[in-house]
């Protein structure tokens, strides 16, 4: 049992694509046969190569395969064509398909970097905006946080000041119970001195 391959498609194989299918096209035969043939070639499905053409290699060579059906007609219609004269065309214009596409892959290429400058230059804004949103906020919570010990600082003095009153007021009323203690311990020998200086009346 033959492995279906499922990895990318290389350079090479869209190449090999091509030209197979542009050889059935110019001999009269299905593009679902080139299909089947690449198929086994690469070890992967008609199906996979059918999609391949259809969907990316088919446009680049629209050239190609225009010469490939006109060398058809003629065939069909009997009138004499070299076979070298015919690839000589059909490789010509793979290869200007080659060209091309190659050149496009330099100017994607081109775009790749003047992307990554780009997004370089973005990215180095946007932690350049962060970095100055950070700092104000590293701002904004050190002012508040200068606010805060100085409301601290002012309620651990009231604390001390009401502290201090409360000491004062225990001591004024520790006092003053010493004093009714003692008035009142002396009124009472006063008024036993009183009854004795009666009974000695």
């Amino acid at each position: 049992m033959t492995v279906v391959r499922q990895d990318a498609w290389n350079q090479e194989e869209d190449v090999l694509l091509a030209e197979v299918v542009l050889r059935h096209i110019r001999e009269g035969s299905t593009q679902l046969a080139a299909f089947e043939e690449v198929g086994e070639k690469l070890s992967r499905t008609s199906a996979a190569c059918g999609f391949r053409w259809n969907s990316l290699i088919r446009k680049r060579y629209e050239s190609a395969i225009a010469i490939a059906k006109r060398q058809r007609k003629e065939r069909s219609k009997g009138k004499s064509t070299s076979e070298e004269s015919n690839d000589q065309m059909v490789d010509q214009a793979a290869k200007q398909e080659d060209y091309r596409v190659a050149k496009e892959k330099v100017l994607s290429l081109d775009d790749v970097i003047v992307f990554l400058k780009n997004f370089k230059s973005s990215e180095e804004r946007r932690s350049d905006q962060e970095m100055i949103k950070l700092r104000n906020q590293v701002e904004e919570l050190k002012s508040q946080n200068a606010q805060y010990q100085t409301h601290l600082q002012k309620l651990n003095h009231e604390y001390k000041l009401v502290c201090e009153d409360y000491k004062a007021l225990i001591e004024i009323m520790d006092r003053a119970r010493k004093i009714v203690g003692t008035e009142e311990e002396s009124g009472s020998l006063m008024f036993q001195m009183e009854g004795l200086q009666k009974l000695e009346k």
